[in-house]
């Protein structure tokens, strides 16, 4: 289940460059004043050619299409972005999103999803489960869901929150990919521990800040907000990356155990010496460039192949 990628000499230096540049910030509250801040990090990611960014509103919900040569018919992506449900915006993650949709050759859209404080929880999984819905309502005939961090915890809320709809009628997902997923926002995970000097950027106070704004009092172990304790059965094939450096290490572990017991196919990536959702720094990192190719094949895999109970005139029925 689990694959380590070990270091590479050529990140070694960008990695040591990256902690030294961080420390001096590691550990700071971060809040709605954040945000210009926190979209800048991601607009700076190279953008891939080819890709066109539309606004646009799927189920209501506003946010962004990166369209791509060459799309598949009737295959989309969902990404839902990260920011710990209090920062990020669909227009910041254009580019990040963009190349990954490149490298799976489906079109990708991006929800402006509701952000704490200002719409504490249940308004973020609200709108992911609405953006989901609206694209298959638009024809979506085969997707998968993208997610990085609380993304990536948004993104296996919602994988539970459909199977539990699939004798509804409800389509499935064919697979999902997180990227350092936030899974428990009980902050429980050894990794707090473990990786607490190790994580360049987080640590359990800040963490433990985005949650308070999230969830304003209400129970970190509601399945819509931990998918840690949502029922797994019936998902379809999940990849996991994350580093070995982040104090979330925990909670793609733990998931991945969880998911892997009640017979879910998974695939967990632990990348040596990478922070939190590293593959944002594309062009930085090597490793970035392989782990978004690894997700972008397993992607494509995904969008381009039936499971054995799908129902031929419907193929995300059953997926």
């Amino acid at each position: 289940m689990m694959t380590i990628q070990p270091l590479s000499t050529e990140d070694a230096p960008a990695v040591a460059a990256m902690r030294q540049a961080a420390s001096a910030h590691k550990g700071e509250a971060l809040g709605p004043e954040a945000r210009p801040m926190f979209d800048a990090m991601f607009v700076a990611t190279p953008a891939e050619e080819d890709v066109q960014v539309e606004a646009a509103t799927v189920g209501g919900i506003a946010g962004s299409w990166l369209r791509v040569a060459s799309a598949r018919p009737g295959a989309c992506i969902l990404y839902l972005h990260g920011g710990g449900y209090v920062l990020g915006s669909a227009q910041a993650f254009t580019s990040f999103v963009g190349q990954i949709a490149a490298r799976v050759g489906a079109d990708a859209f991006v929800p402006d999803y509701r952000l704490a404080p200002e719409h504490p929880f249940p308004a973020a999984i609200d709108d992911a489960v609405a953006a989901y819905r609206g694209l298959v309502s638009e024809g979506a005939e085969r997707a998968v869901v993208v997610g990085g961090s609380a993304g990536g915890g948004l993104t296996l809320a919602l994988l539970s929150i459909l199977a539990a709809d699939k004798t509804k009628g409800m389509v499935q997902p064919v697979g999902a990919a997180v990227m350092s997923p936030w899974t428990d926002l009980t902050l429980t995970g050894e990794s707090f521990e473990t990786r607490a000097e190790a994580d360049p950027i987080f640590t359990r106070g800040v963490l433990r800040g985005f949650s308070k704004m999230y969830l304003q009092g209400q129970d970190a172990t509601l399945p819509d907000a931990s998918p840690l304790y949502a029922p797994l059965n019936g998902l379809p094939p999940i990849r996991i990356d994350v580093g070995d450096n982040e104090v979330l290490l925990s909670d793609a572990i733990h998931y991945a155990e969880r998911a892997q017991a009640a017979g879910v196919e998974i695939t967990l990536t632990v990348w040596e010496g990478m922070p939190h959702v590293f593959q944002s720094s594309l062009g930085q990192f090597f490793a970035a460039e392989r782990s978004v190719n690894a997700i972008g094949e397993f992607l494509r895999h995904r969008l381009e192949t039936l499971s054995e109970n799908a129902d031929p005139s419907n193929p995300l029925k059953g997926a």
